[in-house]
């Protein structure tokens, strides 16, 4: 039988070693979430180590609608295009990876698809514009010899709803391409994009109403290849 002194040194242990755990449960850090964009990262640095980017590229830049552009190359074959969209992304994102996923390769032009997920988060057109200018500074300051060109937000049957939005957020950016025609080439994909009725075209959409089907992308090979740099 266990004498009274060896019960309570036996209980004095557990007490303490639950106290020293629930401390731990309160003061430890919270796990390391997982950088963004680590994948993605991590796929454009095994493209480069099969095949070295061209040299002088004309950087493709942005969100799905860059990504999943994956005819480029044989849609401007005479270029050294570079495709380096992640989807999903947002101003912020394209900020925050410039040096790695722009400044690094040193382009010659940088073809910039930006703004559709900002304002279907609820970004505002003024807020979109800020990001703009906060990227276009980037470029003049890291990549004085580059040219931006910028693609419009364009209209889709998903977010038909913030076309107004979208309008808003182009025109204000326009506006500046204007200003500035040497360091800022605006590029209207949208309006192709629009039916006689005013609303997109359903043909050129995947069923998600967002992305683009090879329709899509032939519109804006059209339109965006008369200003890409020779």
């Amino acid at each position: 039988m266990l004498k009274p002194n060896y019960l309570r040194y036996s209980f004095t242990l557990l007490l303490l070693s639950w106290l020293t755990l629930t401390s731990y449960a309160q003061t430890a850090p919270p796990p390391v979430a997982p950088a963004p964009w680590t994948t993605e990262l991590r796929e454009f640095a095994r493209q480069d180590s099969l095949k070295k980017p061209p040299i002088a590229s004309i950087l493709f830049y942005g969100s799905s609608s860059i990504r999943m552009w994956e005819t480029l190359a044989t849609d401007f074959p005479n270029q050294p295009v570079l495709n380096r969209g992640f989807g999903g992304s947002r101003f912020p994102d394209a900020i925050q990876l410039f040096d790695k996923l722009v400044v690094r390769y040193r382009p010659r032009q940088v073809v910039l698809y930006e703004g559709d997920n900002d304002i279907a988060a609820g970004v505002t057109p003024q807020q979109v514009y800020a990001s703009f200018l906060t990227f276009e500074k980037l470029m003049r300051q890291k990549l004085p010899q580059s040219q931006l060109v910028f693609l419009s937000i364009k209209p889709s049957l998903a977010r038909w709803a913030q076309w107004p939005q979208m309008q808003a957020a182009n025109n204000l950016i326009r506006q500046y391409s204007k200003a500035h025609p040497k360091q800022v080439r605006f590029v209207d994909v949208g309006t192709p994009m629009l039916g006689t009725d005013g609303k997109p075209r359903p043909e050129l959409f995947r069923e998600d109403g967002l992305h683009m089907t090879r329709a899509g992308y032939e519109i804006w090979t059209q339109v965006v290849a008369p200003v890409l740099a020779k």
